[in-house]
């Protein structure tokens, strides 16, 4: 199995580039405002016609409310749309079938009882993205750039499909990938210079190693 990657919180046409060359398979559009990482629809709209074709477009959303994600839906016309706040099991499938779009569900872990929520999602969720909680008083739900214990995910993953996320740049991923043998893999604070700013040499050796690491 070749392992998937998503090169999450794209903002210029340059970063985009460097991920379509690199063999990206997914690029994310984040739209939440407290991000670094958030666009404008107009902004959104730009970089995905620029996408469109040559990498799967991912809308990055935070407990957003039906006419939120209908704007996002109609401008930006994402191939998936991803859920990244406190989404219940039914609000999923209500999204996923209302707007007609494969729905990526994120878990945030600290432990295996973390992990284990994803169970719920099963049938609502098309992938799962385990990534790792927040820290206490961050106003982001992801892009903290923290890592979890794996091992979290022993027992659990096997029975879903799942991403992986948190904390992953280009010296651990390949760990990564050997440890939990996710469906794909997403990165977003791990190839950037500074909150919000992708480093394009970054994203390349992310993308490099992905290719190269040991698959199963």
């Amino acid at each position: 199995m070749v392992t998937r990657t998503k090169i999450c919180g794209i903002s210029t046409p340059e970063a985009l580039d460097a991920a379509i060359a690199g063999g990206a398979d997914y690029i994310g559009l984040v739209f939440y405002p407290k991000s670094p990482r958030h666009l404008e629809i107009a902004q959104a709209k730009a970089l995905a016609e620029l996408a469109r074709g040559k990498v799967g477009i991912v809308a990055l959303t935070v407990d957003a409310d039906d006419e939120t994600l209908q704007d996002i839906v109609e401008d930006v016309a994402p191939d998936i749309l991803q859920l990244h706040g406190s989404e219940a099991p039914e609000r999923v499938l209500a999204i996923k079938k209302k707007f007609g779009r494969e729905v990526i569900k994120a878990i945030s872990v600290a432990t295996a009882d973390d992990a284990a929520r994803a169970q719920g999602y099963a049938g609502a969720a098309d992938l799962i993205l385990f990534d790792a909680k927040a820290p206490p008083g961050s106003s982001l739900p992801g892009g903290n750039g923290r890592t979890f214990d794996w091992h979290a995910l022993d027992g659990v993953a096997e029975a879903l499909p799942f991403m992986l996320s948190g904390g992953l740049d280009p010296d651990n991923v390949a760990d990564a990938i050997a440890l939990t043998h996710p469906i794909a893999v997403d990165v977003s604070s791990g190839v950037e210079s500074a909150p919000g700013i992708k480093d394009l040499e970054q994203i390349r050796r992310f993308l490099l190693a992905v290719k190269t690491a040991k698959q199963t």
